[in-house]
């Protein structure tokens, strides 16, 4: 027997679906996101949670003419099966494979690349925008989520939005979740409405008093069941968006397709914006997904019976190194304070979040207000240490400048997931960090080379009190260098791991192994090379630089960064200035946007393996 969703091959093939063959196709999609996730890894939790939404969506707009744009993108795999794509979804967030988010080289469908959250209103303001002004006749949809409606352009938005008067439509896909739980005063007032006790007390006192009415009272309370939403919106009208221009309908159940299509066709008919309020459940329909919202929001291969990973680093990752650190080290230090952009499982803050509840600031997906907030408590006598990932701190870039370095605060941006992270792809790889944080007066830059060597650079941000201070260390582990000796860091100074006479190696943290394999490679072929930890990438050991120009004719620089703007470039800048003689080649990450894809991969797409290195190398020589 043929499955349903074997027939959809495009949105118009939805569009004569009857209510039980929509439901049955739901169904369907849901079985097809557990199978072929639980195989490939990817984003489960919130994708299980928006078949029905996606499926009303494609069945009350005409896309790509109407123009659907996605925040964030985790959501969007459902998207993805009913524009065509489905054959392709084994390939999701694999090389050369389905991005893991809206792509538009990838389908007409995808109206707006988003990697980022709270990106989706503005974009979709300015598609009505640009409608109106070629006078075109169509839809605009932003779809957003509940923690990204905390991020700041989000608001900057739905303000303009109110201004603008421009007809469009924003869904609200309100799940009570980003990645962890949603916190902060947006999440309060939605669960406001969703709870909505004055609602519930009217409901219950026109129940009571309907019951007493002989014969007719039950049935009048069916037909009025059958009103509930329109009573709701009476009763519990979300004022906070009807304040800032838009006509607000909700909340409505979004795992229910009459109710879900009804809305959307109310909201086509309503002049200037209109806000749907949708209710819906992360992991819908996988009891273990449901349960445990957080570690299936992005999950690597899975047993479907168990939920269990089927492939877990027996390493412990650098974020859990980090966590367990500042816990350990906030026990005798009474002035350390941990902030986070909604990220607390992801940067290993679980444990002080739970130890220290009143020095743990959790500020949602606000990153430009974690670090201008860090830079508050660090102006009132407090050690703060927020933790951002790379990709996110770019959101944050002013507030670095104008709120901490300006004033010199001494604030530790703790950067996570530097260098490439994989399967996320051009939004999430964190290779920019150092270019955008190495020319600001006042900063410093350490990159530690392995877990042990990040516990000593917050041991030294202790004591370090002259400014802000930037820890970068990437994603994962760095599989099993624990136990090998690591030395104390001393300011601004390179660590000389091995010497030697012909040519100089210098990397930069996680290029490490990579180093140290292209040493051994190097000394096969007949070259005694130096390898230097430069450990502080600002500010720059120029005393060895120097010193290693006098015993060396070549310099080769690993860095996973941007080479415009890196650690390579600072010291070709240095060597240039002193007139120093010596040849620099600086291996790092050329000027594109990095695709998705295993790391592994990445880096020989990059040429950052050994091999094309060594070649390059011994071509050049």
């Amino acid at each position: 027997m043929s499955n349903l969703l074997d027939h959809i091959h495009e949105p118009a093939d939805i569009k004569n679906l009857a209510k039980a063959e929509m439901r049955i196709l739901a169904h369907e999609i849901r079985k097809e996101l557990i199978t072929t996730i639980s195989v490939t890894g990817g984003h489960l939790g919130s994708n299980l949670g928006v078949v029905e939404l996606t499926i009303a969506l494609h069945k009350s707009f005409d896309s790509p003419k109407d123009q659907i744009i996605w925040d964030v993108g985790h959501q969007t795999y459902v998207h993805k099966i009913l524009t065509g794509r489905r054959d392709a979804l084994k390939t999701i967030r694999q090389y050369q494979g389905l991005s893991g988010f809206p792509k538009r080289s990838e389908s007409v469908h995808d109206i707006f690349d988003t990697g980022h959250s709270s990106t989706s209103i503005s974009a979709a303001l300015g598609f009505a925008a640009a409608r109106d002004i070629k006078g075109e006749d169509n839809y605009v949809v932003a779809v957003i989520g509940d923690g990204a409606l905390s991020g700041g352009l989000a608001f900057e938005a739905l303000n303009n939005a109110a201004h603008m008067k421009k007809n469009f439509i924003v869904v609200l896909n309100d799940n009570q979740m980003s990645i962890a739980k949603n916190v902060g005063a947006m999440s309060l007032y939605l669960d406001g409405i969703r709870t909505g006790n004055l609602y519930k007390e009217a409901k219950e006192d026109v129940q009571n008093v309907l019951k007493k009415i002989p014969r007719v009272g039950e049935g009048i309370i069916e037909v009025i069941r059958d009103l509930k939403d329109g009573i709701k919106q009476l009763v519990i009208p979300g004022m906070f968006f009807e304040e800032m221009g838009f006509t607000y309908l909700g909340p409505v159940d979004g795992h229910n397709l009459k109710q879900l299509t009804t809305t959307i066709n109310q909201a086509k008919n309503v002049e200037g914006p209109v806000f749907i309020h949708v209710h819906t459940q992360k992991g819908k329909g996988y009891a273990i997904a449901e349960k445990h919202t957080e570690c299936f929001h992005g999950t690597g291969p899975f047993d479907i019976k168990t939920g269990d990973q089927k492939s877990v680093s027996k390493h412990i990752s650098y974020s859990k190194v980090f966590g367990d650190k500042l816990t350990s080290l906030a026990a005798t230090n009474d002035k350390i304070v941990a902030i986070t952009a909604g990220m607390t499982s992801g940067t290993g803050l679980n444990d002080f979040s739970v130890q220290y509840p009143e020095r743990f600031f959790d500020v949602g997906i606000a990153e430009q207000h974690a670090l201008t907030f860090s830079a508050g408590l660090s102006a009132a006598g407090f050690k703060p240490y927020v933790a951002i990932y790379s990709s996110f701190l770019q959101r944050g870039y002013d507030q670095v400048v104008h709120d901490i370095a300006t004033q010199n605060l001494n604030v530790t941006i703790c950067v996570d997931r530097a260098g490439l992270v994989g399967a996320d792809g051009e939004t999430h790889q964190g290779v920019f960090d150092v270019s955008f944080l190495n020319h600001i007066p006042n900063m410093t830059v350490i990159a530690p080379r392995c877990t042990q060597e990040l516990e000593l650079a917050l041991d030294y941000s202790l004591t370090y009190t002259d400014g802000p201070l930037v820890i970068r260390y990437p994603r994962g582990s760095d599989s099993g260098h624990k136990g090998k000796k690591v030395s104390m860091l001393k300011h601004g100074k390179a660590e000389v791991l091995k010497n030697g006479n012909d040519i100089a190696v210098i990397f930069s943290g996680s290029m490490y192994q990579i180093a140290e394999k292209l040493v051994d490679e190097l000394k096969a072929a007949s070259y005694d090379c130096s390898l230097i930890n430069i450990r502080f990438i600002k500010p720059l050991d120029r005393a060895l630089i120097k010193k290693l120009a006098k015993k060396h004719k070549h310099i080769i620089v690993l860095e996973e960064n941007a080479i415009i703007g890196g650690l390579g470039s600072e010291i070709l800048r240095y060597i240039s200035k002193e007139q120093l003689e010596m040849e620099v080649q600086i291996y790092g990450i050329d000027d594109y946007f990095v695709t998705h894809g295993d790391r592994i991969k990445l880096l020989k797409d990059c040429g950052l393996d050994v091999g094309q290195i060594k070649k390059n190398i011994l071509k050049s020589i």
